[in-house]
């Protein structure tokens, strides 16, 4: 059985070029891993800030958004969150989406392809890895920083990698793979026996 990686494009913004990054790097994860790889696009799910009454922990969702967002998190093995950085943070969007749920995150490696200007979102990226591990995720030190990502964008607004980024998502790919194999006895369900002891 294949492990199941999702690219999660983390901005919702219009004129958005997130979705080109996180396309390319699907494609990429398709062909450079062992990975079955899935783009998932958090403007699909319209999630409204947190609205659901009950803490995450307990899963009694209401919401169809939220029922809808935690099915998709939890089909994951492993994720890739493809972020830009706003004001030296993530987008509220990614922190928003991530505190919608709890379990559905545990145990799953995550992995950050961040784009920007100059530092290339690791600011963004690093604050990002703090949240995820706050939800038992296992956030690996392996990224993808994309400095002036502007200048590698094409006429028709697709991304073009270099060398070096496609360097470094081969690496983290590799990474988190190894992880993902690592942590899948700890994301399957308990048993009646496991809870009782």
């Amino acid at each position: 059985m294949s492990l199941k990686l999702h690219t999660i494009i983390a901005s919702t913004r219009p004129g958005r070029i997130g979705p080109s990054v996180a396309r390319w790097f699907n494609d990429f994860a398709a062909k450079n891993s062992k990975f079955d790889a899935t783009l998932v696009d958090l403007a699909d799910f319209r999630l409204p800030i947190f609205d659901e009454p009950e803490h995450p922990m307990r899963q009694n969702y209401k919401h169809e958004h939220t029922k809808k967002w935690a099915a998709s998190v939890a089909a994951a093995d492993a994720v890739v969150f493809v972020t830009p950085e706003y004001n030296y943070m993530p987008p509220p969007s990614l922190v928003n989406a991530i505190s919608f749920l709890s379990k559905e995150w545990n145990y799953k490696p995550a992995g950050f392809v961040s784009y920007g200007g100059v530092s290339g979102g690791l600011r963004a990226a690093q604050q990002a890895r703090l949240l995820a591990s706050t939800v038992k995720m296992m956030p690996i030190p392996e990224g993808v920083p994309i400095p002036m990502v502007f200048g590698l964008l094409d006429e028709t607004g697709g991304f073009k990698a270099n060398e070096l980024i496609e360097t470094s998502a081969k690496t983290m790919l590799a990474e988190l793979y190894r992880w993902s194999e690592a942590l899948t006895p700890l994301r399957r369900p308990e048993t009646a026996a496991q809870k009782a002891a």
